[in-house]
């Protein structure tokens, strides 16, 4: 299968986790409860783009947080091939708008868990409380999120990254 999580000329593991979109909004779901049953009432959710997103807005309807915000940053270039540190792209976040708040940082994986520990660092900078939350967390992860739907080590195929990118049509000879 092609996909977007290997980089040129590399192949995924045969030993790896899937998760399918069912199993996906049961995650969030999951990871909503159990936000909540700690007492955490985030005013804003942060999601980390790009595999975030999903995970985040998901996150965010489950616990009825309309303040949504995202931060793109960068650090894989294929499976397990990375930059030398996670990046931040923009469009920047407007943190001056997040002084006094309470802040729930969600991505889909903390992996060596670089990009969460980058977010949560910026997110205390501005917030009076951070959390984070993510579906899966590896053992090697710097950080260990707060909130965490199930632990693996092995690679994940998400079902957001899991093919190509869509290709534009060729053109139709007919007005």
């Amino acid at each position: 299968m092609t996909t977007t999580e290997a980089g040129p000329g590399q192949a995924l593991p045969d030993d790896r986790e899937v998760m399918t979109y069912e199993v996906f909004g049961e995650a969030a779901r999951a990871v909503a409860q159990a936000v909540v049953d700690s007492g955490y009432d985030p005013d804003i959710v942060v999601a980390v783009a790009r595999g975030g997103l999903p995970a985040g807005g998901a996150v965010a309807y489950a616990l009825g947080t309309k303040a949504v915000g995202t931060l793109n940053v960068e650090f894989y270039t294929g499976v397990d091939q990375r930059l030398p540190d996670p990046v931040l792209l923009p469009p920047l976040l407007d943190t001056a708008a997040l002084k006094g708040h309470r802040a729930l940082v969600v991505d889909d994986v903390a992996d060596t868990g670089e990009t969460l520990a980058l977010v949560r660092e910026l997110m205390a900078q501005h917030c009076d409380e951070v959390r984070t939350a993510v579906l899966y967390a590896k053992s090697r992860s710097v950080i260990d999120p707060d909130y965490v739907w199930k632990r693996t080590d092995l690679w994940i195929t998400f079902p957001w990254s899991a093919l190509p990118p869509v290709e534009r049509s060729a053109p139709s000879s007919t007005p």
